[in-house]
């Protein structure tokens, strides 16, 4: 994974700890030529309008709270300045933080995209249309999300399908494992590949003629999947890696995995969306936000174009 410009989104809502910026720190201790652009975004509902102020008392108002962001930024940045990393700053009045920070993706053409996340109440997903699920369906460059940016990586992870059951394209597991290869050797971390696979429930199996002896069925399946992963991996660069076929869906199989093995970064692929397909909510990176306690890396497939854009 070549790392040459990291956008780290700086959390309007904390100044004491910005996990993205203490993982993009790390990572400059291994990509020590890349540069960063912090990059803040805020917007308070009463600064936009109203009947109390005028307007240009509204104005000045917006203009003291980017002072004071850009200050901020400043602050942040001298330390890595002292040290020669060329950080750019800037500050953002808006409401939208995905759109702002795809507009700053398509302006900078950063190899990387650092977001802290947070994990959320499975209902407030439901009612909000958070930054950080329209930046999985629309960012173009890798996003890694951020939990906790002091933790070591030590143990990495790319989740890959290669039976393409979930729609993503051939490359696009070639992809992941190359780059979970290459950070590892990077950070001298160990890297696992982990394939879940789902047989289909006895429960389901309303006919028993369909499927007269079950547990053979469930073995073959088993060893299906046990194939086609084991093909992927003798055609890949990851010498060493570590593999895991896991029984259940990913959201399912792969939260207890990831506690289990204590894994540091999870490496996933997303599909392209349409318009359309962006307003269901069933992505599998976007539910195991809230499921793990790890960093997630979402990557895209070669060639894949914002389908948000004008």
């Amino acid at each position: 994974m070549d790392i040459r410009h990291i956008l780290v989104v700086i959390d309007a809502s904390r100044e004491e700890q910005q996990p993205a910026l203490e993982r993009a720190t790390q990572l400059l201790e291994h990509y020590q030529q890349a540069s960063l652009t912090l990059m803040l975004c805020d917007y308070i509902p009463a600064l936009d309008g109203g009947m109390l102020f005028e307007s240009h008392a509204l104005e000045k108002a917006r203009q003291s709270l980017l002072e004071h962001h850009t200050s901020y930024l400043e602050k942040l940045a001298a330390p890595l300045r002292s040290q020669g990393v060329q950080v750019d700053i800037t500050a953002i009045w808006g409401k939208r933080l995905d759109r702002h920070v795809l507009r700053e993706v398509q302006a900078r053409k950063p190899d990387l995209v650092l977001k802290t996340t947070h994990q959320r109440n499975p209902l407030k997903r439901l009612l909000l249309s958070a930054a950080d699920w329209q930046l999985i369906r629309y960012c173009e460059v890798p996003l890694w999300l951020v939990k906790h940016g002091e933790n070591p990586l030590k143990q990495l992870c790319a989740s890959v399908d290669p039976l393409h059951s979930a729609d993503k394209p051939a490359a696009l597991d070639n992809k992941l494992i190359a780059c979970g290869h290459e950070l590892g050797q990077q950070l001298n971390a160990q890297l696992h590949l982990a394939h879940c696979y789902t047989p289909l429930p006895r429960t389901m199996v309303f006919d028993a003629s369909v499927i007269a002896d079950y547990e053979g069925y469930a073995k073959d399946v088993k060893q299906h999947h046990a194939t086609a992963f084991s093909q992927l991996v003798a055609r890949s660069p990851a010498d060493g890696a570590a593999t895991h076929l896991l029984e259940g869906d990913p959201e399912e199989a792969l939260p207890g995995f990831v506690e289990e093995q204590k894994i540091d970064l999870l490496i996933m692929g997303a599909v392209s969306r349409s318009r359309l397909e962006s307003a269901l909510i069933g992505h599998t990176a976007e539910r195991l936000i809230d499921a793990t306690p790890c960093d997630l890396l979402i990557l895209k497939p070669d060639g894949f174009v914002d389908p948000s854009k004008p």
